[in-house]
């Protein structure tokens, strides 16, 4: 296994470095204070190239490697976790198209992305079916003409307000079905240069019937930079041509969706985890305590010694992840499962370390670091929380 990165590699890693020192770092904590949806700061990455990275070749002309993939987020994550969720994103939506599209699909609901700034929003979660998707009870049921309609409600749904296209997994024939399907829907087109923001409900009423409500903005915790919100479908009309792959395996769809997606959410909390390390050891080198800096400190070196072993362990598994990813090796489900809970627990370490050695500083919000306490939590959740990366990977072991 060669961890050394290509020249394309590296390339990557520079650019978003430099995008991220000059464009978000300078403009992130003061746009959280304001839960300001970042829409310059996407368009921007959309511009780069750097958005989108899932579609394939074919589509958008030119092929972003897995390993290339995580890197851009890690990066763009140091900036901000909220900016690179959101690009992210686009990924979790759009990749099942990829995977399991046709190409006429691929056409119609990824070439659009390719031409404009657009998000998209990946349909999952419903407030009685989180980490347990089967429980879900959104459903299509097909008429007599062979189109479906679908009913049901999500949350927790980044970009919601935003979006321009709904991925939406949902049952089949009715909400007690062990079928599970999966479904595109094209909404009104909303690119990001014209986007204005969204604070309360947005209503869709869709051309072929139906409806989508998008509810109010979630008031979060952390990650103020991503949106979230619910989004219900009221008999929303399908075309067959809407579904994706097998109506029957949608279940199947959303692990090789997932497995893409955890190293991603792992590259999110690598990129947190090096820059709650970075700022801490900054300021360890500045404060003065007992007459000697805080980084000379015997406890509070070993701390910066934790917390940069705990980083570089975490990208290490990460990496191996998604080597794994582009081998298409059979257990790769495994090592996405152990890179997301290595870069979550490294994230988690380093962000709460990290306030305790700034003191009294950390505890004010005029440090990063608070920032990135509030903002860390979520990586430990979304797309599997730690109990259930720690199933899958038991699960896989035995």
């Amino acid at each position: 296994m060669d961890l050394s990165l290509n020249e394309t590699q590296q390339m990557y890693v520079n650019t978003v470095s430099r995008f991220v020192k000059n464009e978000i770092l300078p403009h992130a904590l003061e746009m959280d204070r304001g839960h300001v949806f970042p829409v310059d700061m996407l368009k921007k990455i959309w511009e780069m190239g750097i958005m989108n990275i899932s579609i394939p070749e074919s589509i958008k002309g030119y092929n972003v490697d897995v390993v290339s993939a995580a890197l851009i987020i890690r990066e763009l994550s140091y900036g901000d976790s909220g900016v690179a969720t959101s690009a992210m994103c686009n990924d979790l939506a759009n990749v099942v198209i990829a995977q399991h599209g046709s190409q006429a699909q691929q056409e119609a609901y990824l070439k659009p992305f390719v031409d404009a700034p657009l998000v998209s929003a990946f349909c999952l979660t419903e407030p009685a079916a989180g980490s347990d998707n089967l429980s879900m009870t959104s459903f299509i049921a097909k008429r007599d003409d062979g189109k479906y309609v679908l009913n049901g409600s999500k949350c927790f749904i980044t970009n919601a307000s935003y979006a321009s296209q709904f991925t939406v997994f949902c049952k089949v024939g009715k909400p007690s079905s062990q079928l599970m399907a999966c479904a595109i829907i094209p909404a009104i087109p909303v690119p990001l240069d014209s986007a204005s923001p969204i604070k309360g409900v947005r209503e869709i009423q869709l051309p072929t019937g139906g409806k989508i409500i998008v509810g109010k903005p979630e008031d979060k915790l952390g990650q103020c930079l991503s949106n979230t919100a619910s989004v219900t479908f009221e008999d929303v009309i399908l075309e067959p041509g809407q579904i994706i792959g097998d109506r029957r395996l949608g279940f199947k769809y959303v692990i090789d969706v997932l497995d893409f997606a955890r190293p991603m959410i792992a590259a999110i909390g690598v990129g947190v985890a090096k820059r709650a390390f970075d700022l801490t050891l900054s300021y360890a080198k500045e404060r003065k305590l007992f007459g000697q800096r805080l980084c000379d400190i015997p406890v509070a070196r070993q701390t910066l010694v934790s917390m940069w072993k705990k980083v570089e362990l975490s990208e290490l598994a990460l990496l191996k992840s998604a080597l794994k990813i582009m081998e298409d090796a059979p257990d790769k489900g495994i090592y996405s499962s152990l890179a997301k809970n290595c870069a979550a627990e490294a994230a988690l370490f380093c962000c709460n370390e990290g306030l305790h050695l700034h003191g009294g500083y950390g505890f004010t919000n005029e440090y990063e670091i608070s920032k990135l306490v509030r903002d860390v939590h979520i990586i430990d959740i979304y797309e599997g929380t730690r109990e259930v990366q720690d199933m899958i990977i038991g699960r896989e072991l035995v």
